[in-house]
């Protein structure tokens, strides 16, 4: 892959994801994912979590699956101090309208979910890479492992979602995906595959990975920010709450231009933002 060869930085990747919608399919997946709801629900199911803040993704277990069990749903929320996930039954499409619309609250759970990109037909790299990783999840946490419908950030593909963190990580090969997961069970992050964390903007993202190699805690609840400023267009100042107090990360955005396609469907030439660190200080 391309982007491995340029070794792109992951540094910030994650794209906005605090909330999402879990919809277990058995049908094929489309290039878009949610027209396999039909279009008018689709259209519906996608408007309600835009409004709603939400991420929606199709999910399917790998392998043969047990259709005798029915299929399900599940709303997983990544705030800070508010992460759970809450999973229910889905009789038919039409009932995410109710999930959505809060008629439907499921079952609470702290089980953590993983999510592995395998949609091959938003990009073939996502199921060249991802399925093997899905497989090796899968093997070691049957229950908690799904393969997802796109998530962002094909050209880092294998990608993977730690829920309900939302820590999205990116490069992985199928030797480390346990490794993750084993992590995640006991609180910490893994920082030279991780993309960021979906539930802070890139900036927040930026300053906790500097942080990180700077030597503070790679716990999953360090790190958290307590004041983003903006001083320029491209410039900003954050405050982050460490384990060791806190800490002043000043990160800067810039746009390089590659001669490649990022993706399978991309067009050449492309920009990708890459964050620099300014300046890091600890009280």
């Amino acid at each position: 892959m391309q982007a491995d060869l340029r070794r792109d930085s992951l540094i910030a990747t994650a794209p906005p994801a605090e909330r999402w919608l879990l919809i277990e399919s058995y049908s094929a997946w489309p290039r878009q994912a949610l027209t396999s709801l039909g279009a008018e629900l689709g259209e519906a199911v996608s408007r309600t979590c835009r409004h709603l803040g939400i991420r929606p993704v199709l999910v399917r277990r790998y392998g043969r699956v047990d259709r005798s069990r029915g299929r399900r749903w599940g709303m997983v929320d990544c705030g800070p101090g508010r992460e759970l996930a809450r999973w229910g039954q889905l009789p038919t499409d039409e009932h995410l309208l109710d999930v959505l619309a809060g008629n439907d609250p499921g079952t609470v759970t702290n089980e953590p979910v993983y999510l592995v990109c395998t949609h091959g037909r938003h990009d073939a790299c996502c199921a060249v890479r991802g399925r093997p990783v899905a497989a090796v999840l899968a093997a070691a946490y049957p229950e908690q492992t799904w393969e997802c419908s796109h998530i962002g950030g094909d050209r880092f593909a294998a990608n993977v979602v730690v829920l309900p963190h939302g820590l999205f990580y990116g490069h992985v090969p199928p030797a480390r995906a346990v490794e993750l997961a084993r992590q995640y069970d006991e609180g910490a992050v893994v920082p030279d595959l991780l993309r960021g964390s979906g539930a802070f903007v890139p900036p927040v993202q930026a300053a906790q990975h500097f942080a990180r190699a700077a030597g503070h805690s790679p716990a999953v609840g360090n790190l958290l920010p307590r004041s983003v400023q903006e001083l320029s267009a491209n410039r900003w100042r954050i405050l982050l709450a460490s384990t060791n107090g806190p800490i002043t990360v000043e990160v800067s955005a810039h746009l390089d231009t590659v001669d490649a396609r990022l993706t399978c469907a991309g067009s050449s030439p492309a920009q990708v933002r890459r964050f620099e660190l300014d300046s890091l200080t600890s009280a």
